[in-house]
C-alpha cells in the first residue's frame, strides 16, 4: 500500500474515535459503495484512509476553492476515485458531483446539500439506503426541497455535540487562524462585526473577544442576541455593527446578508471575511456594481481591495470563502475526530436499517455513546 501522506497520518495520529468507531462498525460498512461530498484536506482524508481499510469502495468529491491538491493526490495512490482541484469553480464542481454519484452508491456522505440534491435529481439508485450531510446549510436545502428521497438522510450538524465541540469551539479557532494567515493584522483592540451568533458565530466572536478585540453582534433570534449580550458583545442591527467594524465575519449560512445597506455603512479599510458553507453571505454582485477597481494585495483572490465609487475601499478576504479552509487547515484534528466519528456511526446507523424515511438528527443513542467516549477520553 502506498505510504500514507504526512498530513494525513498526523491527523490518524490524533483521530482515536474516529479510528474505534471505523474499526467496530466494519462489518455494517464493509463493501459499501460510498459516494461522498466533504472537503478535501487531511483529516477527511483520514477517515477515507480508515473507510478504505474497512473495505468501503469510496469515491470522492469537495468545494471550490478547499481543496488540497495534495491530499486529493495522495488518496488516488490509495486507490480512492477523488474528483477535485483546488482551482475547480462551479462548473467543474457540479460535475465532479455527476462523476461521483456514477458508482450508484449505497450510501452517501454530503457537504452542503450538492450531492444528495444531485441524487434526488438524477433518481435513486435501487440500492441506496441513504446517507448523511454535514451541514446545517445543506440541512435546511434538504428540508425545504419538494422532492423526497424516501430514505434516511442524518443532519450531523442537528448534533447537539457537534455544535458545542466543533462548532463552537473548533470553528472559532479556524477561523481566527485563516484570518491571521490570511492578513498578518493583529487581532487586539481591533474592532469586529459577527453577523450571526449561533454555535459557529459564537465561537468566532467569543475567540475574537478572548484575543482582545472589541466585538459587536448582529443575530435577528432575541434569545441569541441576548446571549451575545451576556457574554459581553454589543448587539445591533447588521448595519449599525458594521458601521464601525474594522474586521467583519459572516456566520449566518444564509444569502445576502451584507447586502446593499450594509455595504453603504462599512468604514473605509474594512475587511469581510465569510465562515458559512457557501460564499453567499456577502453579496459580491451589489460589492461588484459599487466597485469602479480593484487592487490585489497579493495572490490573487487572497485579499481583494474593492475601491467604490465613493472613494472607500472594502478588502474581501478569499472572495468570501470558508476562510478557515481557504486560508487554514480547517477545524483542529480533535474537533473533527468528535464530527468525523459522528459521521462515521451516523452512516452505520443508516446502513443497519431502523431510521425513519426523512431528514432527521443524529440518533440519540450514537450522541450518548460518542459523548460518553469523549469524556472519558479528556478526564
Amino acid at each position: 500500500m502506498p505510504e500514507t501522506h504526512p498530513a494525513t497520518a498526523w491527523a490518524l495520529k490524533h483521530m482515536p474515535l474516529t479510528a474505534q468507531a471505523v474499526a467496530e462498525l466494519t462489518p455494517v460498512l464493509a463493501g459499501k459503495r460510498l459516494a461522498m461530498c466533504l472537503h478535501v484536506e487531511p483529516k477527511t482524508a483520514a477517515l477515507v484512509t480508515l473507510l478504505v481499510r474497512a473495505g468501503v469502495d469510496v469515491r470522492l468529491t469537495g468545494s471550490p476553492g478547499t481543496t488540497h491538491d495534495d491530499v486529493a493526490d495522495a488518496l488516488a495512490e490509495l486507490g480512492v476515485a477523488v474528483f477535485t482541484r483546488r482551482g475547480d469553480g462551479e462548473a467543474e464542481h457540479a460535475r465532479n458531483i455527476e462523476r461521483v454519484l456514477e458508482v450508484e452508491p449505497d450510501l452517501t456522505l454530503d457537504n452542503g446539500g450538492d450531492l444528495t440534491v444531485s441524487l434526488l435529481g438524477s433518481g435513486t439508485p435501487a440500492g441506496y439506503l441513504g446517507g448523511t450531510e454535514e451541514t446545517t446549510t445543506g440541512g435546511i436545502r434538504l428540508r425545504e426541497t419538494k422532492a423526497r428521497l424516501g430514505k434516511p438522510v442524518v443532519v450531523i450538524n442537528d448534533s447537539r455535540l457537534k455544535l458545542l465541540v466543533e462548532n463552537e469551539f473548533g470553528v472559532g479557532q479556524s477561523v481566527v487562524q485563516g484570518f491571521l494567515n490570511a492578513t498578518n493584522l493583529m487581532v487586539p483592540g481591533m474592532r469586529a462585526a459577527v453577523l450571526g451568533y449561533g454555535p459557529c458565530g459564537k465561537g468566532v466572536a467569543d475567540t475574537l473577544s478572548r484575543l482582545g478585540a472589541r466585538v459587536s453582534v448582529c443575530d435577528t433570534d432575541p434569545m441569541r442576541a441576548l446571549e451575545a449580550i451576556l457574554n459581553g458583545h454589543s448587539v445591533g442591527s447588521a448595519a449599525e455593527v458594521v458601521a464601525d467594524a474594522q474586521l467583519v465575519f459572516t456566520a449566518t449560512g444564509h444569502p445576502g446578508v451584507l447586502g446593499a445597506a450594509e455595504l453603504a455603512a462599512l468604514r473605509d479599510g474594512a475587511v469581510l471575511a465569510g465562515v458559512g458553507h457557501f460564499a453567499w453571505e456577502i453579496d459580491r454582485a451589489a460589492l461588484a456594481e459599487k466597485t469602479v477597481r480593484t487592487v490585489e494585495y497579493g495572490a490573487p483572490s487572497r485579499r481583494t481591495g474593492h475601491v467604490l465609487d465613493d472613494g472607500r475601499e472594502i478588502v474581501l478576504l478569499d472572495q468570501g470563502r470558508m476562510l478557515n479552509l481557504t486560508a487554514a487547515n480547517g477545524n483542529s484534528i480533535q474537533a473533527m475526530d468528535l464530527g468525523l466519528t459522528l459521521q462515521a456511526r451516523s452512516l452505520a446507523a443508516v446502513a443497519a436499517g431502523g431510521l425513519a424515511d426523512e431528514v432527521q438528527p443524529v440518533p440519540a443513542d450514537v450522541e450518548h455513546r460518542i459523548a460518553t467516549d469523549l469524556v472519558a477520553a479528556l478526564r
